[in-house]
């Protein structure tokens, strides 16, 4: 493992430069780069003699060249997928895109994934949703080398849902990420099957990820410590891996599976007619009844099932997806300098020129209705059965399990502590087969404070770098119980406040600045080590991540 810590670390001070570490001092970031020392080199899982799979799939990450721009291929990394048993339509290839295919898969099924690392250097693939045993999630522990396989058996035990595969090596997954390593799973099950909702070309999946080319058509990536500290912020939105994406679509209902792929950038979703968007699911599935929304937030690694329907449009009616302004997702003086753009924006952000401005007003996709569509189904008033947890059914009703987010310059910390391996602290340590209460706030700066925890800030401090957190738990999906905003709340809030839809499960939420979030999580069916980090994933490497152990 020391020759795999060493390469992670060369990459990092020729990106950061060697002039952080005389003014750091070694803070978090460093230590976080150094969380994998000690870790025991796992020898890669293989085949069990014993598992009978339904679905076997050869599975190849590797270096690749793309036609994104016009002009030169783009250089990327990308997911290559082989069906070796199982139904035809278990992958799908997205035409022209970096994106690995996506992957359909029936609840119950028994699945083998052979991943093939043929990349220059450690990977592992983790299934962002699944609810999986520790050792098939895709732990930073079992990263494998170049020309090494990793072989995932395990059922599949979600409900119907959209999920998603990316790699997870720690201090790599962002690079990964951005340099093509995604793809989605969709889930089906019966419950689903009986709503007889829009499927085949009527479903259509809205992978949305923003992206920076230099003038070779080659992928920019991180090169400042801001970048790192703020998250990355493309100039340019892909869809599908596909710039100026457009959809010919008929006057009748879609299912649009949409799913933010960005690593740091968070939408406000809105038509640009001001109708409103029905969300009819979210990242662990279906909802009880249809939401209406004037608008969805949608943070990294958060998934949106959303229906859209253009009965009765006239042919020749166009519509645009839009991302709308907010405002208060940065520390205020990053945000301002962002959000103006040239000269100023740049200095503050490394060398973007802020095409895209954080929480600015911006097209995602455009739509136009092409041809009359016929035997458009209506709309269910009810999807779904979900079974309820309440406070009752916890384990800790009076003790929730804390995820304490804190901000400082050159540090990034859940619960006082950057990422180490075999750091498990006392509160992180959950008796397996329980229901817990867990709450996740800002240590400092929200009002409520954090005294004694180790790593926080001054009030002052945490005002002036808090920031918005995409809070990710791997295992199983979660239940959000409550949003409270502290006295320190700031009025920034009003403009996403109505976005957030917390009505079903969830394995990804958005914690605004000044938020406290409480969530009620089961951690049944498997003991091991199970991640919980931000989603913003240029945090994930620096630290923003911690395990819990299910024991």
């Amino acid at each position: 493992m020391k020759q795999t810590v060493n390469l992670f670390r060369r990459r990092f001070f020729v990106q950061a430069g060697a002039g952080l570490l005389a003014s750091a001092g070694l803070p978090g970031w460093v230590r976080a780069m150094e969380g994998m020392a000690g870790m025991p080199k796992m020898q890669p899982n293989k085949a069990s003699s014993d598992f009978h799979p339904d679905v076997e799939i050869d599975l190849v990450c590797k270096p690749a060249a793309v036609q994104i721009l016009p002009g030169q291929p783009t250089a990327v990394q990308q997911y290559f997928a082989q069906l070796r048993k199982g139904p035809a339509n278990t992958l799908a290839v997205l035409p022209g895109s970096y994106l690995g295919p996506v992957m359909r898969f029936e609840k119950g099924q028994k699945i083998r994934i052979n991943l093939h690392n043929q990349l220059d250097e450690p990977s592992i693939t983790h299934w962002h949703g699944l609810h999986v045993p520790a050792k098939m999630d895709g732990h930073p522990l079992y990263a494998i080398d170049k020309g090494q396989t990793y072989v995932y058996e395990f059922e599949m035990l979600n409900r119907a849902g959209m999920n998603i595969y990316h790699p997870h090596p720690h201090d790599a997954t962002a690079s990964q990420v951005y340099h093509g390593l995604a793809g989605a799973m969709l889930v089906n099950d019966r419950e689903e099957r009986r709503l007889e909702l829009p499927g085949g070309e009527y479903e259509v999946p809205i992978v949305i990820q923003d992206r920076q080319f230099d003038h070779n058509n080659q992928l920019v990536y991180a090169g400042h410590m801001r970048d790192r500290m703020l998250g990355f912020y493309g100039d340019r939105i892909l869809v599908n891996g596909l710039p100026d994406f457009h959809l010919d679509l008929a006057s009748r209902a879609y299912r649009f599976r949409v799913l933010n792929g960005s690593t740091a950038r968070i939408y406000k979703l809105a038509w640009d007619d001001n109708s409103p968007i029905t969300v009819i699911g979210t990242d662990g599935g279906l909802l009880e009844a249809p939401v209406h929304k004037p608008y969805v937030m949608l943070a990294p690694g958060e998934r949106l099932d959303v229906w859209a329907d253009f009965s009765g449009r006239k042919v020749g009616s166009q519509f645009v997806m839009r991302s709308r302004s907010f405002s208060g997702v940065l520390p205020g003086m990053a945000e301002r300098m962002m959000t103006m753009g040239g000269r100023h924006a740049q200095g503050m952000h490394g060398m973007h020129g802020m095409a895209l401005p954080v929480g600015g007003d911006f097209p995602i996709l455009s739509i136009r209705v092409t041809r009359q569509g016929h035997d458009s189904p209506p709309l269910p008033n009810k999807l779904a059965v979900i079974d309820r947890y309440r406070l009752r059914d916890v384990a800790n009703p009076d003790r929730p399990v804390p995820i304490a987010i804190s901000e400082r310059p050159m540090s990034m910390l859940l619960n006082g502590r950057p990422y180490a391996y075999n750091d498990v602290q006392p509160g992180e340590r959950i008796p397996f087969n329980t229901v817990q209460l867990m709450e996740i706030f800002h240590a400092a700066g929200d009002g409520h404070g954090m005294s004694g925890m180790r790593g926080g800030m001054g009030g002052g401090m945490g005002m002036m770098m808090s920031m918005a957190h995409p809070i990710h738990l791997h295992g199983q999906s979660f239940q959000i119980l409550s949003r409270t905003v502290g006295m320190n709340g700031n009025d920034h809030y009003a403009s996403v406040r109505e976005g957030f839809v917390d009505d079903g499960w969830k394995d990804t939420v958005l914690v605004m600045p000044g938020e406290r979030i409480k969530i009620i999580k089961p951690f049944q069916d498997f003991k091991g080590l199970y991640m919980y980090h931000c989603h913003n994933l240029e945090h994930e490497d620096m630290g923003m991540m911690r395990d819990f152990s299910v024991e």
